[in-house]
């Protein structure tokens, strides 16, 4: 039973994850259109060093390798240049609905990546599980008439720049959520997550030098962006746990994305007073059967 519950950590990593990037999704709406991308980027940063005393403890000395944290730097830019990307194609006039919905499809490329270069082995209930999780994820994120009017859904989207960018951050994101599970190969979780405090800390004192940041906004939104960055910066610690624990990329980056979308919508309910349509409704119970499935493994002697 205890073997059993330990094979099954990273899927406790996983939810807590989901849970903790919900959280951030709803304050970001919050600041959202206050803040240009770069002083974004400064409050997240601020943020996540708030989450110190969570992770150092956790960062033994001894298991310092030069080359995992500079791995880890190197992933954590993508995931830093992905949200600028997501921030720049609404500047050029992207909305939302479709950008949002088409960037939360980055664990395609994760799957991929998981399947094609780390040679990840998937039963076809898992590979079910992905087919059923991915949709969930785009009605969840508000983009359902994809299925019902695809035609318009795809003239809407045209050959346009911003659509450029969206697709750049979908790549960037998926990059960086294969490349947290390389990280962990090296380092442990707590000095992976350091690694990605600095890449943020370098990206943030890259735009102050450039004159990019406006600093003029009000001690509301400092507070609250600074939240947000604490929580994203607990989603990302949780993940490299979750990959520390064995979690394999192509189930972990599933369940998180699809799962992160449910947690939304409950606390858009609560906080925002939102409420679920029919079609939400149904998007939740692909998340949950889809997960279900992604979790399925063959029964193993000794278990």
């Amino acid at each position: 039973m205890k073997i059993y519950i330990k094979s099954r950590l990273w899927l406790l990593y996983a939810i807590l994850a989901a849970f903790t990037w919900a959280v951030w999704g709803i304050l970001t709406k919050f600041i959202s259109g206050n803040l240009s991308p770069y002083s974004n980027q400064i409050l997240f940063t601020i943020g996540m060093l708030f989450s110190l005393p969570f992770v150092i403890g956790r960062c033994k000395r001894v298991e310092i390798n030069v080359k995992g944290i500079m791995v880890g730097i190197c992933a954590s830019l993508l995931a830093i240049i992905g949200n600028i990307s997501v921030y720049k194609s609404f500047m050029l006039g992207g909305q939302a609905s479709v950008v949002l919905p088409f960037t939360n499809l980055y664990p395609l490329v994760t799957i991929l990546i998981a399947l094609l270069i780390f040679k990840e082995k998937l039963h076809f209930m898992n590979c079910i599980g992905i087919a059923i999780v991915m949709p969930a994820i785009i009605i969840l994120s508000g983009q359902s008439q994809v299925f019902y009017h695809p035609l318009d859904f795809f003239q809407a989207l045209g050959l346009k720049v911003w659509l450029l960018f969206a697709f750049i951050s979908l790549l960037l994101f998926g990059l960086f959520s294969a490349s947290q599970k390389v990280t962990t190969k090296y380092i442990s979780a707590g000095w992976s997550y350091m690694s990605f405090i600095i890449s943020s800390i370098i990206i943030s004192v890259f735009f102050i030098a450039f004159g990019l940041v406006d600093f003029n906004f009000s001690q509301k939104t400092f507070w609250v962006g600074s939240m947000a960055g604490l929580f994203d910066g607990l989603g990302v610690l949780a993940i490299y746990s979750a990959y520390r624990a064995e979690g394999k990329a192509a189930q972990v980056s599933s369940i998180v994305s699809s799962i992160q979308q449910v947690f939304t919508i409950c606390l858009a309910i609560f906080f925002l007073k939102e409420k679920l349509t029919i079609v939400e409704f149904i998007g939740i119970g692909l998340a949950i059967l889809g997960s279900w499935f992604i979790l399925f493994e063959k029964n193993k002697k000794g278990l």
